[in-house]
């Protein structure tokens, strides 16, 4: 019976051999290839959402953001007008505070009344320099408190919310049970919220409330205190 062979040369073979070869890895390489397309694919795809994600939850952040700072700006205006009040001769509530004293020297008297005029005037830059005079002259008067505390007023009429929080700090360090301490505080708060430091007003007016039980400042923290809720 007749036999047949398949011979090849043997430079033959080894050309068929390395032409299945190259045939081989292109079919391996083809097939990786379209693995790593599906995952390219899939990676773009989990990226997208992953961006819409993102664009949703700043979206509500903006809104959230823009609501926060709507109520703040609400918040500032109702204290504002407060502090414009308590600059007042009589303060916020009228004759319920005890009057402010007064001097039994004409000229230091004279000289305390002239920057309030200034103050009623909203004349603030005149009250400071005036006061700061005043201060100089009579460091021990009886006035000293309610200068200090008209002091830290015009500071923050003028928007020095710092300087009016250091000078009416200290003013309340010295004199905790003079009459326009718990006013000052009140107008520290409002400072700290002018800051955007929420937690310090917080705690400036509890602490109004706490320590000065019944006063018309106290009313007036409670208040600002469920605005700041």
């Amino acid at each position: 019976m007749y036999k047949y062979s398949m011979s090849f040369p043997k430079n033959g073979l080894r050309s068929f051999v390395a032409v299945c070869m190259l045939a081989g890895s292109m079919v391996v390489s083809t097939a990786a290839n379209a693995f790593a397309d599906d995952d390219a694919r899939k990676a773009i795809v989990e990226l997208r959402q992953q961006i819409k994600t993102m664009q949703e939850a700043n979206q509500r952040a903006r809104i959230q953001l823009a609501d926060q700072i709507e109520a703040l700006e609400h918040e500032v205006m109702r204290l504002r007008g407060d502090m414009e009040q308590l600059g007042r001769p009589g303060g916020a509530n009228g004759g319920a505070r005890a009057p402010d004293a007064k001097s039994e020297d004409p000229r230091e008297q004279a000289a305390f009344d002239q920057s309030m005029e200034s103050f009623r005037k909203g004349q603030y830059k005149e009250t400071i320099d005036t006061l700061m005079a005043f201060m100089t002259l009579y460091p021990d008067s009886k006035l000293a408190p309610t200068a200090l505390f008209y002091l830290g007023s015009s500071r923050y009429a003028q928007k020095d919310f710092k300087g009016a929080m250091t000078q009416l700090q200290g003013m309340v360090q010295k004199y905790p049970d003079q009459a326009r301490a718990p006013d000052a505080l009140l107008v520290i708060a409002g400072c700290q919220i002018e800051l955007n430091n929420r937690p310090g007003a917080k705690a400036t007016l509890q602490r109004i409330v706490k320590d000065y039980k019944g006063t018309p400042a106290a009313d007036t923290a409670t208040k600002r205190l469920q605005l700041l809720q």
